[in-house]
């Protein structure tokens, strides 16, 4: 049965690395992967591409939340993303978007459109979840909870390398205000704010290898689950 399978829940704030992480881990377990942040950056591009602004009202982002026509496919080691048949990958990991993202997920109405997908991806044999409520919100059961963090300073460096990656032309003082700026948002919204679960374990990566990461998550979820 869906219920009975095992949940590992990586919340965290942008850039503290959560996405690889729990890729990887999904994959050294077999297991399926939830990317809840691409679900409001999904919707955040549909509210651009609609020509909705900063201004747009609650309703108007909760009905594009509701009727996302959005596929996600994952490898093993990437997951790549559809909205409406077009493959969105790339584009949801702009800055725009990132930015829109974070003021999507502040609107209650969008949060709870929202919680039954996310839940719709709990199945046999378990799921890895990275995002910011998942331990908290849509996960409270879940086996085992990790909450990965990082300094701001390493988040934004780490931010900016990828980008610059792409090709994308940034600036590192520009990245640091605004992840200062996200992180404000996000710990302080009304609803589902970000904050680690009580029973999460915290990871601080701002001097760890992403392996040495994926290797601490792994020993720690084999240590609450000996029989997987």
């Amino acid at each position: 049965m869906s219920d009975a399978a095992p949940v590992v829940t990586i919340d965290g704030p942008v850039g503290s690395g959560k996405g690889t992480i729990s890729t990887r881990l999904a994959a050294r377990l077999g297991w399926h992967f939830l990317d809840s942040g691409a679900l409001y950056r999904l919707v955040a591009l549909g509210a651009l591409r609609a020509g909705l602004g900063e201004d747009a009202g609650d309703e108007a982002l909760a009905d594009i939340a509701r009727g996302l026509d959005c596929d996600f496919s994952f490898d093993g080691v990437e997951t790549r993303i559809w909205l409406s048949g077009e493959e969105v990958t790339r584009e949801l990991r702009s800055e725009p978007v990132s930015r829109s993202a974070s003021r999507v997920a502040a609107v209650p109405a969008v949060r709870e459109a929202l919680v039954a997908r996310q839940r719709a991806f709990r199945r046999p044999p378990g799921l890895v979840g990275d995002g910011r409520d998942l331990g908290t919100v849509i996960f409270p059961d879940a086996a085992v909870k990790l909450f990965l963090t990082a300094s701001t300073e390493a988040r934004a460096e780490r931010r900016y390398k990828q980008l610059k990656e792409k090709g994308e032309s940034v600036k590192l003082s520009r990245l640091f205000r605004d992840l200062e700026a996200r992180d404000e948002r996000d710990m302080n919204r009304a609803v589902a704010p970000l904050v680690p679960a009580e029973d999460a374990i915290l990871i601080d990566s701002t001097e760890l290898e992403i392996n040495e990461v994926v290797d601490e998550a792994y020993r720690i979820v084999k240590e609450k689950l000996p029989d997987i």
